[in-house]
């Protein structure tokens, strides 16, 4: 399959690498200013992976999608609406778009799917790839277990068809709504749990996945979607990964806000933190480690102070 992965950043070159490795026709797309896109330029390489010849490089966007029978797509989740309006003078037809992100957009809470739908000919078709992983632990051979989910069955099933291998098992998503909620606010999650270890309190990372699962499954819930969801892998699957993984960007970024030290990475779970409060505010839910995230990171609300203040809400059963 002719392939093309727009976005050089650590994932989407991690994805080329891996859709090359298993024989598929990649051509990595990344605009010319971008310092990543010059290194791998230059080098074929980042400091997590190296690229194999096989695979082109490409600055140009309109040969990134001259050929492509399928277009993926990994840069930060707020910049999708502006690269979908930089293609859409291409006026693509009849493809298919997966969305390599997990994220939500800020100001109007939509799904990133949604955004894509809204953007593309009504002939494109959209998916979304999520779950577990990190580059550094696939680039080792280390496997892992991932979902693929869309509207369309048929999509759905050739790109599992397509894109499963020994290093990464696909499921069949069964809940775009709740999947890709569930992917996005787990970076959130993420992010509390970085406060956690910067305070020295990583024993309450249990309670933190127990109780962040479940008022992710009753957002999902509201919203119309499976509150069981929550409890797979766009979720609580993907939490050793984000919430004690020393390469994940959230949880890294919470314990350096705690410290006071400035992280220069993407974490994603900054900007959902705030369009979760939008889906809350929406759909009448009560979120409250997400809002004290985002009570801390908009606010400028006291970390330990919100904190603690989870744990002097009233009293309840815990399956509420």
């Amino acid at each position: 399959m002719n392939i093309t992965v727009i976005g050089c950043g650590r994932w989407g070159t991690f994805i080329a690498w891996y859709l090359d490795s298993i024989g598929h026709n990649v051509k990595l797309y990344g605009k010319s200013n971008a310092p990543q896109m010059q290194e791998l330029l230059q080098t074929r390489k980042n400091n997590l992976i190296s690229l194999s010849d096989s695979m082109t490089l490409t600055t140009s966007l309109d040969d990134a999608l001259s050929d492509a029978e399928t277009i993926i797509v990994s840069i930060g989740s707020q910049a999708l609406r502006g690269l979908l309006g930089e293609i859409k003078p291409y006026e693509i037809k009849n493809q298919t778009f997966v969305l390599c992100m997990k994220g939500i957009e800020t100001g109007t809470g939509r799904r990133l799917s949604e955004i894509a739908e809204e953007n593309l000919d009504p002939s494109c078709r959209v998916a979304v790839w999520i779950g577990p992983g990190h580059v550094q632990e696939f680039y080792k051979g280390h496997p892992n277990c991932m979902v693929i989910d869309s509207k369309d069955e048929d999509v759905k099933h050739r790109l599992v068809a397509e894109f499963s291998s020994d290093l990464i098992r696909y499921y069949y998503g069964q809940d775009l709504l709740g999947n890709e909620i569930g992917a996005a606010s787990k970076n959130v999650i993420g992010i509390a749990a970085g406060m956690l270890d910067g305070l020295g309190l990583s024993t309450l990372k249990g309670a933190l996945m127990s109780r962040g699962t479940r008022e992710i499954a009753r957002l999902i819930k509201a919203m119309g979607g499976n509150g069981l969801s929550a409890y797979g892998l766009c979720h609580l699957g993907d939490y050793e990964a984000t919430v004690f993984s020393e390469y994940s960007h959230n949880r890294m970024f919470g314990e350096m806000l705690v410290k006071g030290q400035k992280y220069d990475q993407l974490a994603e779970g900054y900007y959902t933190a705030d369009a979760m409060m939008v889906l809350a505010d929406r759909y009448g839910v009560e979120i409250p480690i997400c809002r004290a995230v985002y009570n801390i990171l908009y606010k400028n609300a006291d970390i330990r102070e919100e904190l603690s203040r989870l744990f002097t809400r009233s009293l309840k059963s815990e399956i509420e």
